[in-house]
């Protein structure tokens, strides 16, 4: 019989709690790296948030002080065989652990301390907002083991300075930018002292994203996001079918008569509800 490490039992930890989720990368041991096992574990976690209508928010952030996430695991690609089955798939079919890649609508919430690697820039690059703490740093290791830095590389180019994000690709392992440097650079939104100063401030905001229309809130998103996939004019075009297709959504009335008769307003979750 094949021992099972206890270690990998739970490599996503996943809470729920006042419509905030909170998935957390739970592989300490290993620098949090993405085994098989956690991407399945991240696929059905995104899954989840994506379609409980009571999850609003989600915050994404690595188990322990040292690590966020320092990519795929590269003991278990090799163990494992994985590396030669991922030859024949598609990047849709092989990716499916970042709120991107699995289509979340909804607004999540990085929460970096520690080092961010290689594939575990994915999470930066793929959420809407990065909170980091002073002691966080990215680094890509890609080139220096003889890898194409291509996917998470090309999330970095969209998100900061072309020149940072090369930085980062044609370094390698022989460059980590720290947080301070991240955030000048825009691929940090918000940057705090410590650890604890970060997940304080994550969950502020989650707070305040529960407060608003959910339905407002992920079509927004959506049009932001897709704007990076389409020319300008047509963006906006997009973007108006958008607002539009809101007016039908009853918190398009909700949130003027809370305003009026001065109340908290009482949000429709559902995204097909139609007045």
């Amino acid at each position: 019989m094949v021992e099972v490490d206890p270690r990998e039992a739970q490599p996503v930890l996943f809470t729920v709690e006042d419509g905030i989720a909170t998935i957390t990368l739970n592989r300490p041991h290993e620098g949090n790296a993405i085994t098989p096992g956690m991407q399945e574990a991240l696929e059905k976690a995104w899954h989840r948030v994506q379609n409980d209508h009571d999850i609003r928010v989600a915050i994404v952030k690595g188990a322990g002080e040292r690590h966020f996430c320092t990519g795929a695991s590269v003991s278990m690609l090799r163990d494992s065989g994985e590396g030669a089955l991922l030859r024949n798939q598609t990047n849709r079919e092989a990716n499916r652990f970042s709120p991107r890649q699995c289509e979340v609508w909804k607004p999540v919430i990085a929460c970096v301390t520690g080092l961010a690697a290689s594939g575990g820039l994915h999470f930066v690059v793929d959420c809407d907002i990065v909170i980091a703490s002073e002691n966080a740093a990215f680094m890509d290791t890609h080139v220096g083991v003889g890898a194409v830095g291509a996917l998470e590389n090309i999330g970095l180019a969209k998100r900061m300075s072309m020149g940072g994000a090369l930085m980062l690709t044609l370094l390698g392992k022989a460059y980590r930018m720290p947080a301070a440097r991240a955030h000048q650079l825009g691929l940090v939104d918000m940057l705090e002292p410590t650890k604890d100063d970060a997940e304080a401030r994550a969950l502020e905001f989650a707070k305040i994203i529960c407060g608003n229309s959910p339905q407002a809130v992920s079509l927004s998103k959506r049009a932001i996001w897709t704007s990076l996939e389409m020319g300008y004019s047509q963006s906006l075009d997009y973007g108006w079918e958008l607002l539009k297709a809101q007016w039908r959504h009853p918190d398009f009335v909700e949130g003027p008569s809370s305003f009026m008769e001065k109340r908290q307003p009482v949000w429709n979750p559902d995204p097909d509800a139609r007045t």
